[in-house]
C-alpha cells in the first residue's frame, strides 16, 4: 500500500484541520492547479509555466525542479503530486525534437487522471514582454471563447471545458463592476487555438455606463493541437454528479430563463367573457328597438321548445 493511501490518525490538532479540509465536501474547495516542469524543459516552456502561475496566485503551486515523467506513457507520478499538493488541475511542459515546446493540461478525478490534452507552442510572448500595468493577484477572470470548433468538435469541446475549469477561479454570488479587470480571450481558428490576455479599462462615456477599452497585457500564446486522452463518457458523468443534498427541488409551473428570471404559470377555469363587466359607455347601450327585438327571438325559441 503507498504511503499517501494509509488511514492517518491525527495527533494534533493542526494536523486534524489539515485532514478535514482534504475531506469530501458538499461544496468543494477551490480547484488548486499545479505546474511541473518535465525533464527536458525549454526557456520558452519554464517561462510560460511561470506565466501561467502569476495568472494562477494564489491557486496554484508551481515546482521548479525538473520532473521525468511522461504522461501519456504513465501517470502515477502526477496522481502522486495531485495528492500530495492536494490539486485536481495540472499542466505539464517538456520539450523535445519530436514535440517541441509542448505543454499538458489536465484534471483529476478523485486523484486520478480524467482527461489532459497536449497543445504545442509555435507563438509566445511573455507577461514581461508587454510593457503594460498589470491586474493584482487573485482577480477573477472573465472567460470568452470564439469559433465553432468549440462547439462542433469533441476535442476542442473538451478543451473549452477544461479551459474553463483551469482559469474560472473562484464562485462568487455577486460580482462589481469594478471588480471585471482583466479577460481572457481563447479563438480557434484554422487549426489553432489563440490565447490572449487583456486588461479592461473603464473610461468615462458622458452616461452612467463607462466605455470599455481592451489593453493587451500578456501573456500571449498561439497552441497547435496535438494529443488527447479523454474520459469515458460515463466517467466523465460520473465526475460531473452533484450530490443529492445540492439539487434543488423543481417547483410545479416555475420556470427560470438563461438571465435568470422567474416565470410562473397559474391554471384558472374557463371564463365567461359574456358575463365580463367592462366599463359602460352609452355608445355601447343597445337601443329599445333592439332590446325590443332581442325579447322578441327569445320568446319564439321559448315557444318552440314548448
Amino acid at each position: 500500500m503507498d504511503a499517501l493511501d494509509r488511514v492517518v490518525k491525527p495527533k494534533t490538532k493542526r494536523a486534524k484541520r489539515f485532514l478535514e479540509k482534504r475531506e469530501p465536501k458538499l461544496s468543494e474547495n477551490i480547484k488548486n492547479a499545479m505546474l511541473i516542469k518535465g525533464g527536458n524543459a525549454s526557456s520558452t516552456v519554464t517561462q510560460v509555466l511561470r506565466d501561467v502561475y502569476a495568472l494562477k496566485k494564489p491557486y496554484g503551486v508551481l515546482y521548479k525542479k525538473k520532473n521525468i515523467t511522461r504522461p501519456f506513457e504513465d501517470q502515477t507520478s502526477l496522481e502522486f503530486f495531485s495528492k500530495k499538493s492536494d490539486c485536481s488541475l495540472f499542466m505539464f511542459g517538456s520539450h523535445n525534437k519530436k514535440r517541441p515546446n509542448n505543454l499538458v493540461i489536465g484534471r483529476m478525478y478523485d486523484y486520478h487522471v480524467l482527461d489532459m490534452i497536449e497543445v504545442g507552442i509555435e507563438k509566445f510572448v511573455s507577461l514581461k514582454d508587454i510593457k503594460n500595468s498589470k491586474c493584482p493577484e487573485g482577480t477573477k477572470p472573465m472567460l470568452i471563447f470564439a469559433g465553432d470548433d468549440f462547439d462542433v468538435t469533441e476535442d476542442y469541446r473538451r478543451l473549452k471545458s477544461l479551459l474553463i475549469d483551469f482559469f474560472r477561479g473562484p464562485t462568487v454570488s455577486n460580482v462589481r463592476l469594478a471588480g471585471l479587470e482583466y479577460v481572457l480571450h481563447f479563438t480557434a481558428l484554422n487549426g489553432k487555438i489563440y490565447f490572449r490576455s487583456y486588461k479592461l479599462l473603464l473610461k468615462k462615456s458622458g452616461c452612467r455606463t463607462p466605455r470599455i477599452e481592451l489593453e493587451e497585457m500578456g501573456p500571449s500564446l498561439d497552441l497547435v493541437l496535438r494529443r488527447t486522452h479523454l474520459a469515458s463518457d460515463d466517467l466523465y458523468k460520473l465526475s460531473m454528479k452533484m450530490p443529492k443534498a445540492l439539487k434543488t427541488k423543481k417547483k410545479k409551473n416555475v420556470s427560470h430563463d438563461t438571465f435568470g428570471t422567474t416565470y410562473g404559470r397559474i391554471h384558472m377555469q374557463k371564463q365567461d367573457l359574456s358575463k365580463l363587466q367592462t366599463r359602460k359607455m352609452k355608445g355601447l347601450k343597445k337601443r329599445p328597438a333592439e332590446r325590443k327585438a332581442e325579447d322578441q327571438e327569445k320568446k319564439s325559441k321559448r315557444i318552440k321548445k314548448d
